[in-house]
């Protein structure tokens, strides 16, 4: 039995770090600053096949292949309407006279550079184990003709039907096709497969999600995701803007890059327009039907991602053979993700393909449903390359390891399963509405750089009210998604409630476990949100982000509610004051039965090809949370940069982005919220040099979202192109 004391943590107040601030000399910031908390990493690399975190990677040279490899670049593959996709083909040498099953991944992140170091390492991997890889450019992006106009339309999804009839056409192919994808071509990969397209046979996704509205990089529990929506769609501006090549369109590139600057509009607009659960975010989201899936479905996630929870979800609502791996890692691919450990990824979707795109019965449908890593207790840091723990398995889910037991949450006494008596005083706790609370949660997606995973949450539970559970007497293992049942009121008609759930380690740092989010006019529903009627009391129900999350004896449970969660979703439109009652408040954790032995694990050591020689450059990452003390102004700000240089059609190529992200915020204003954002990428081969700009910031008052962004092309020194957006959109309830 666990139990528990309430605490106001605010009397913790504002912990301090006592060194210089890096940017103690930025311009524009006055010199009366209060460091709260910097992470600063300069010139580190991070998931460079180089670096010893992940010395393990085992790089194959071509002749290390079971057969050997043949690429065929820029392949143009027709559609229906005329227009022609590009695509680059990774083959077996002998697939002429050999036939094997096509593996397609469709995106807009350009092959040709944006994903050129990955593909390198990937596709010829799975080309000498016996598959054709067929990387596509969406329609607008990369080397393919056309416009693209917006995320997953049903162009983009007609298109890979288009696709799959053209692989599974080809004489090196004998009808069979895969598709894989992370991210993106994650989420079109399962669209497509809910098209139910004859040729497809089996599908690997990861970091994905089965609606685009919950947990997308737009909205969670029905808040406008403040840390994604602007820089998503700033960074999407500028990678849509990059020209195509001129060594593959000769002299049509520059006009076929007009074209296409002219006509390719900033996705922001759109997504602002849509902030409820309408039919916009209904197309593409395959929980409208799982049934439409009729191929199998390998569902890969990592508890550093926020696209975790979907894994969970169609694990029960497929009805088709499915396989889930969660591991430790961020918004990557497993083989050379951070946190670590990383596994053989490739080896397992070979496994894969060969069962379904082979008929081979290696036994990999009749393995455990189920594999997790089940995180050990950590103390908080920005950023982790291992995470230590263990793999589980279970057979099914639901599983009949895990049952979700109540926490309830009160002022005297709480325990799991525990009914509270009538003595318990007071009978309600109200939440201060500090803006910046949120502030050392992290990014709600992690890639893997330095400074995104939440920090001592010590700093945010100074400003919300807390809730500890007495020191655990056993170790409690979370797995699955946590949900809080609330009794809520408030004193305005619009307003949210976060929690998070902490680990209290004994020397009392407090690492995060997981957390959610509710519009409370969301409470019954996405698709037609209803205002709050000040004071009266609401029963709500929410998830929090799944989780694999073991607690040691000796530490506690830390429950933290707040009305906000900045910078991860933007503000009510007012301060509201959100007032929790008891009894009738609980957390719901899914528990798991403890095993004392991890099972055998089929993981081999992750490996991949060794990808073109390249030279890594301009690498940075820099991450600060600064308090103005004279205008009280909270800024938070997250840069990084990449890039390299390769050889390639006899010359030096060059390829380099950076990006900056700025969240400011006053603690007494939720209209004082501003999110900036500035993306630069930069492409050169030999003479030619083409590179793009894009910004872009929103800000809001009680009433609207206001939006400017601009966008300028470069070619060479010259202008090519530039334009600036600006609009208005009414806030809805959100």
């Amino acid at each position: 039995m666990l139990n528990a004391r309430s605490t106001d943590c605010t009397s913790l107040g504002w912990l301090t770090s006592m060194s210089r601030p890096p940017c103690a000399n930025r311009p524009g910031l006055t010199t009366a600053t209060c460091h709260l908390h910097a992470v600063s990493i300069m010139h580190q690399v991070l998931r460079d096949v180089s670096n010893p975190g992940i010395a393990s990677l085992t790089e194959r040279g071509p002749d290390e292949l079971p057969r050997g490899v043949r690429q065929l670049r820029d392949v143009w593959i027709p559609m229906p309407d005329g227009v022609r996709l590009s695509a680059s083909v990774w083959l077996p040498t002998d697939a002429d006279s050999q036939p094997v099953p096509g593996v397609m991944e469709l995106s807009p992140y350009r092959k040709s550079d944006g994903t050129a170091l990955r593909d390198a390492a990937v596709a010829p991997w799975f080309a000498g184990h016996g598959y054709a890889v067929v990387r596509v450019d969406v329609r607008g992006t990369g080397n393919s003709e056309g416009v693209i106009t917006d995320e997953y339309t049903q162009r983009e999804l007609d298109d890979g039907l288009a696709c799959i009839d053209w692989i599974a056409a080809q004489p090196w192919c004998p009808g069979r096709v895969g598709m894989i994808g992370l991210s993106w071509s994650g989420f079109n990969g399962l669209q497509i497969a809910a098209r139910g397209p004859s040729h497809l046979h089996a599908v690997v996704t990861l970091g994905s999600t089965d609606d685009r509205y919950a947990d997308d990089v737009h909205y969670w529990g029905g808040a406008l995701l403040a840390d994604q929506e602007l820089p998503w769609a700033t960074t999407m501006l500028a990678r849509n803007a990059q020209p195509p090549e001129p060594e593959v369109w000769g002299d049509d590139w520059l006009p076929v890059w007009r074209h296409r600057l002219d006509r390719t509009p900033p996705f922001v607009k759109t997504w602002l327009e849509h902030q409820h659960r309408d039919e916009y975010w209904r197309h593409g989201s395959v929980c409208e039907n799982p049934a439409s899936i009729r191929c199998p479905v390998l569902l890969v996630g990592g508890w550093a991602d926020a696209y975790r929870d979907a894994v969970f979800r169609m694990l029960r609502s497929l009805e088709v053979p499915r396989r889930a791996v969660v591991g430790p890692w961020a918004h990557a691919w497993p083989h050379t993700a951070v946190p670590g450990p990383r596994i053989g990824f490739l080896q397992e979707v070979l496994r894969w393909w060969d069962r379904w795109l082979k008929d081979q019965p290696n036994g990999i449908d009749e393995e455990p449903t189920v594999y997790a890593w089940m995180q050990d207790s950590v103390p908080p840091r920005a950023y982790y390359d291992q995470r230590p723990g263990r793999w589980v398995v279970e057979d099914g889910w639901p599983s009949a390891n895990v049952e979700m037991r109540r926490l309830t949450l009160s002022p005297a006494t709480a325990a799991f399963g525990a009914v509270l008596g009538e003595q318990v005083s007071p009978s309600a706790v109200e939440l201060a509405p500090v803006q910046s609370h949120g502030v050392h949660g992290g990014r709600s997606v992690s890639r893997g750089k330095g400074y995104e995973l939440a920090v001592d949450q010590r700093k945010d539970d100074a400003v919300a009210t807390c809730f500890d559970t007495e020191p655990l007497t056993e170790r409690t293992e979370i797995l699955g998604i946590p949900e809080a049942e609330l009794d809520v009121s408030s004193d305005r008609p619009d307003a949210l409630v976060a929690v998070r759930v902490c680990d209290v380690r004994p020397d009392g740092s407090v690492t995060l476990i997981t957390r959610g989010v509710l519009n409370l006019t969301h409470r019954d529903g996405h698709q037609h949100p209803d205002p709050l009627l000040p004071g009266q009391r609401y029963r709500v129900r929410f998830p929090l982000h799944a989780i694999g999350y073991a607690v040691p004896p000796g530490h506690r449970l830390r429950i933290a509610l707040a009305p906000t969660c900045w910078p991860v979703v933007w503000p009510s439109p007012e301060p509201a004051r959100v007032t929790v009652h008891f009894p009738g408040s609980h957390i719901h954790l899914p528990t798991r039965t403890a095993s004392a032995d991890a099972p055998a694990i089929p993981f081999g050591a992750p490996e991949q090809r060794r990808p073109f020689e390249h030279e890594r450059i301009g690498v940075s990452e820099h991450g600060e949370v600064t308090h103005d003390l004279v205008t009280g102004r909270v800024t938070t700000v997250y840069e990084n940069a990449d890039g390299y240089v390769r050889e390639e059609f006899g010359k030096p190529m060059r390829y380099h982005t950076s990006y900056r992200d700025i969240f400011d915020i006053l603690d007494n204003d939720p209209t004082s919220a501003v999110v900036s954002s500035e993306r630069a990428i930069e492409l050169s081969r030999g003479d030619w040099r083409a590179s793009v700009v894009a910004n872009g910031r929103l800000a809001c008052d009680k009433d609207f979202f206001h939006v400017r962004t601009d966008l300028t092309a470069y070619h060479g020194e010259e202008v090519a192109f530039q334009r600036e957006w600006r609009f208005s959109t009414p806030r809805n309830l959100t």
